[in-house]
């Protein structure tokens, strides 16, 4: 006797379909699993068996074979127990297989019975509703699908509800919060640093990398930490985008759902597979945990150099492509960089109240764990002073609620798109071309810092609701170009 039900398998941030394929026999009672599972699957073996006559259902005496195909492909992860039960119960007669046709079935089990939530609930879930077919899990995780478009969910709390039938209704669809969270930091709570404030409104209205260099307790991390208080809340297909990867690492995706921007801060000790993605079976890294949303990298030359340098090709494609002996695995990765760093290893050079006592060669040394060019990919390097502490003990707020800067940046965003979709080089004015063209030859600078200047000048006229980019925004750009200038 043979059945077989449909799954999937994570790849990346894609569910793959997978045919689990059951034979039950006559002959020596054995349970086997084929078709390169991994130890979580072929450990299904002991959980099936137990849920099944948990709840009542009769596990076959006889020779039992599952067959995961296609065969070549590696098949990871708990979510194959809910799947192979099904397949020995169709097989066997004691569930109807013409039930289970049109339907996908993803869920780990419980010695209990119980069907239990895996990673990557939102991946199962696109594809059974791209493959119109009906997905079958546990019933916990349908707060999490149904925000899926098109998706016939069928949620269950235990196999017992299988000798009942399939489930046939659908939980609701799942809607955003009301209200965002409101950020932990706002800008007006920061005392001081005006136009450090200036440029992290450029850097949230363009998506612009930042960088902010300055001598410890000045108030850097708080300032990158309010930035993502300044970005417009996610849209729904960013939404659901940033939810898959916080899903298939088996994250809470409701934040990202709601509308709220990832923040990720890992710890400089961070590995490559940490920041990247990596590791067996391959789980998304801080970056692509950080997708439409801010990744901040305190401290940023204490990093491992592989770890620091596997960022430059991500931050240009906006993708991470990690290449095994299996195959390639694909996770987004658009974020904006946000990096905190001293100006050297004391931490005061260019502190007009303590003296630096580093060396030359010390603070080259220092500056150069970062590289030239990740320094480069930074559009924006603010320097970052102490504050008069008079500022710090003064309660009353001195800038706007991170709210209105919201608004002025959602403003400019609607401005850039009713303006000519030309070519931002043509909108440069003349003498605005002239002043780039001086300073790109007197500081050196690199084709690509010349692209991301005339990027910032973009951003900074857009928020003026300015079609033809000046030199009063091609100057201010190439101000928080100053590391190029050192």
């Amino acid at each position: 006797m043979q059945a077989t039900v449909a799954t999937t398998t994570l790849t990346g941030v894609e569910a793959i379909a997978v045919e689990v394929q059951a034979d039950v026999s006559p002959g020596l009672p054995v349970f086997g699993i084929v078709g390169l599972a991994d130890t979580a699957v072929q450990e299904a073996r002991d959980r099936v068996r137990a849920a099944l006559r948990s709840v009542g259902f009769d596990f076959p005496n006889a020779r039992v074979i599952v067959n995961l195909a296609p065969a070549p492909l590696r098949k990871h992860g708990t979510g194959f127990d809910l799947p192979i039960a099904l397949a020995v119960l169709a097989a066997t007669g004691q569930v109807p297989r013409a039930a289970l046709d049109d339907v996908t079935a993803v869920g780990e089990l419980g010695l209990d019975g119980s069907v239990r939530e895996i990673p990557g609930m939102l991946a199962h879930a696109i594809s059974a509703a791209r493959s119109d077919r009906d997905l079958l899990g546990p019933i916990s995780a349908g707060r999490i699908v149904g925000v899926v478009p098109q998706l016939r969910y069928r949620g269950i709390e235990s196999l017992a509800r299988m000798k009942g039938g399939l489930p046939a209704t659908a939980p609701p669809k799942t809607s955003r919060a009301q209200t965002l969270a409101i950020p932990t930091i706002d800008v007006a709570d920061i005392a001081g640093h005006e136009s450090a404030k200036r440029g992290l409104e450029i850097a949230a209205a363009g998506r612009h990398n930042l960088l902010l260099v300055g001598p410890p307790g000045s108030g850097k991390s708080m300032l990158a930490r309010a930035l993502c208080g300044l970005l417009p809340p996610l849209t729904e297909a960013e939404s659901l985008e940033s939810a898959l990867v916080h899903s298939v690492a088996g994250l809470d995706p409701r934040q990202c759902l709601d509308g709220i921007r990832p923040f990720r801060a890992p710890h400089h000790s961070c590995s490559v597979a940490g920041l990247v993605g990596g590791g067996t079976p391959p789980r998304p890294g801080e970056m692509s945990l950080a997708h439409n949303g801010v990744l901040f990298l305190d401290e940023f030359p204490e990093f491992g150099p592989a770890s620091l340098q596997a960022l430059r090709q991500p931050i240009e494609e906006g993708v991470i492509t990690l290449v095994r002996a299996h195959g390639a695995v694909r996770y987004p990765a658009r974020v904006t960089l946000t990096a905190a760093m001293n100006p050297c290893p004391c931490g005061y050079a260019g502190d007009p109240q303590r003296e630096c006592r580093c060396t030359d060669g010390a603070v080259a040394r220092y500056s150069a764990r970062v590289g030239g060019p990740l320094y480069d990919r930074m559009d924006l390097t603010l320097r970052i002073d102490r504050v008069d502490p008079a500022l710090i003990i003064d309660d009353a707020p001195v800038t706007p609620l991170s709210a209105t800067v919201r608004s002025r940046i959602t403003t400019a965003h609607a401005f850039a798109g009713t303006r000519h979709p030309c070519s931002m080089r043509s909108q440069l004015q003349a003498d605005a071309r002239a002043l780039l063209e001086d300073a790109a030859r007197h500081a050196n600078l690199s084709g690509r810092a010349v692209t991301r200047v005339v990027r910032v000048a973009r951003t900074i006229a857009d928020l003026e609701q300015s079609v033809p980019i000046v030199v009063s925004h091609v100057a201010e750009a190439l101000g928080y170009r100053s590391w190029d200038a050192t």
